[in-house]
C-alpha cells in the first residue's frame, strides 16, 4: 500500500504543495539542453544524432569557417599537454573525423623517430641494410601506441576512415562504434581517454565521467577539450554562431 500511496496523494490533491513541488522535479529532472532549446532526455539522443549524420561530410570545414581554424590550434595543444610516450593506448571519444587521432599517431611517430635515431647514434656498426630497416617498419614506428576512435555515429566514423584511407594511415587506429555512455571495452584498457568538443552532446554526462574512470588504467589521464563561457564577445559569438550553422546544416529544407 505504501507505495501506491504517493501517485494517489498526487492525483487526489493536485494543489497539495508536496506534490506539486515533486512533480515539478521530476519534470525537471527528464529535461536537458541541445543548443539553444530545452529538451527532454529522450529527445537529445536522437537530434544529436541526426545533427551530426546530416553535417558529417562537411563537419571539418565547417569547423575551420565557425573557429577561424582555431580549433586546429587548440588540438595541436591538446597533444602538447598529453604528450603521449610510445606504446600510449589512447581513447578517443566522439572523435568520428580523426582530428585528434590523426595528431597522436603523428605525435608518437615522431617521439619513436627521436628514440630510434639516438638508438642508431649509440650503435654506429649497423649495417645500412638493417637502420633503412629501422625506418621501413611500420608497425615498429609507433612504438606500440593505439588509438581507438569511439563515436556513436556510424556517418562521422565513415568519413574518419575515408580520411584515415586518403592520409595512408594504416595501423595503429581502430574504428569503433560505441556510446560515450556506455563503452564497449574492458576495464583499465586505456592510458589516456580524450573528448574533444563532444562532451556537451552526451545526454548523461556524469554516465559519461564514470565509463571513462572506468575504461582508464591507473593513473590514467583524462583530458576534456570544450567551449565555456568566454567574455571575449567575438569568440562568444563564434561560439553560438556554431550552434546556429549546425542545426541549419542539419535541416533538410536548407540543402
Amino acid at each position: 500500500m505504501r507505495g501506491c500511496w504517493l501517485p494517489r496523494l498526487r492525483s487526489s490533491w493536485p494543489g497539495n504543495p508536496l506534490g506539486a513541488r515533486l512533480l515539478s522535479q521530476q519534470n525537471q529532472a527528464t529535461k536537458t539542453h541541445f543548443g539553444f532549446e530545452t529538451v527532454s532526455e529522450e529527445e537529445k539522443g536522437g537530434k544529436v544524432y541526426q545533427v551530426f549524420e546530416s553535417v558529417a561530410k562537411n563537419y571539418d570545414v565547417m569547423n575551420d569557417m565557425m573557429s577561424l581554424g582555431i580549433h586546429r590550434i587548440w588540438k595541436d595543444l591538446l597533444l602538447w599537454k598529453m604528450h603521449p610516450f610510445p606504446g600510449t593506448q589512447l581513447l578517443d571519444v566522439a572523435g568520428g573525423t580523426g582530428d585528434i587521432a590523426f595528431r597522436f599517431l603523428n605525435y608518437v611517430q615522431g617521439q619513436h623517430q627521436i628514440k630510434q635515431k639516438r638508438q642508431l647514434r649509440a650503435q654506429q656498426n649497423l649495417s645500412w641494410e638493417e637502420i633503412a630497416q629501422k625506418y621501413q617498419n611500420e608497425e615498429d614506428s609507433l612504438g606500440g601506441s593505439q588509438v581507438m576512435v569511439c563515436d556513436i555515429n556510424k556517418e562521422m566514423l565513415k568519413i574518419g576512415r575515408q580520411k584515415a584511407c586518403a592520409r595512408g594511415y594504416k595501423t595503429g587506429l581502430a574504428w569503433i562504434l560505441g556510446d560515450a555512455e556506455e563503452l564497449p571495452f574492458d576495464d583499465d584498457k586505456f592510458d589516456v581517454y580524450t573528448i574533444a568538443f563532444g562532451i556537451r552532446n552526451v545526454t548523461h554526462i556524469d554516465q559519461a565521467l564514470q565509463e571513462a574512470h572506468r575504461v582508464l588504467k591507473p593513473g590514467g589521464r583524462f583530458l576534456c577539450l570544450e567551449f565555456s563561457q568566454v567574455n571575449n564577445p567575438l569568440v562568444s559569438r563564434l561560439t553560438s554562431l556554431k550552434d546556429v550553422c549546425l542545426r541549419l546544416m542539419s535541416d533538410p529544407t536548407n540543402r
